[in-house]
């Protein structure tokens, strides 16, 4: 038994020898790459050339503009699966949100005229003085009183028998 144990301690101990003696590669253990490779999915072919039917309508080049030669993938996309390329601005679904806030007209200038009333709301009401002397923002506080309660609002809603889902709960009810 004695025999076995000082067989298996200089096996062992030669082990260790060898394997701190052996460097070690850092290289060898690193399994991630460290090199930025290309993105296969960011390469994109180019359309074929198309020579213009006369050279002498050509539109003025555009500097940094697009060229008809451009990959557009997302518009060959919609192409191929037989649609239209629109932008109107809005994300899916706020068509009807628009239509139906718009139901009863809407003034042109409806974007120039609330950036003036928000610039004289905010130039009225701009803080204190120290807020103003070091800079501290103070829309949240400037707009306080115009702030919707989301929690009382809700409740109101269901009071009225309006159908709501499932709101977060109110932290102001939990202290």
């Amino acid at each position: 038994m004695r025999f076995f144990s000082v067989k298996l301690l200089t096996v062992l101990g030669a082990g260790f020898l060898l394997t701190a003696c052996s460097g070690g590669d850092p290289k060898l253990m690193n399994l991630r790459s460290s090199q930025a490779g290309p993105d296969e999915f960011a390469i994109l072919p180019t359309k074929p050339l198309q020579e213009p039917e006369n050279y002498a309508a050509l539109p003025p080049p555009t500097p940094g503009g697009t060229n008809v030669s451009d990959p557009t993938p997302n518009a060959d996309a919609v192409a191929a699966l037989g649609g239209q390329l629109r932008n109107t601005g809005l994300r899916g679904g706020e068509g009807a949100l628009v239509t139906a806030a718009s139901r009863y007209g809407v003034g042109s200038g409806i974007r120039n005229q609330l950036a003036a009333e928000d610039l004289k709301w905010r130039q009225e009401n701009r803080g204190k003085v120290l807020e103003r002397l070091f800079g501290v923002n103070v829309y949240y506080s400037a707009y306080e009183a115009h702030e919707l309660d989301q929690h009382r609002e809700l409740e109101r809603m269901r009071r009225s028998g309006v159908w709501t889902p499932a709101a977060p709960p109110d932290p102001a009810a939990a202290q």
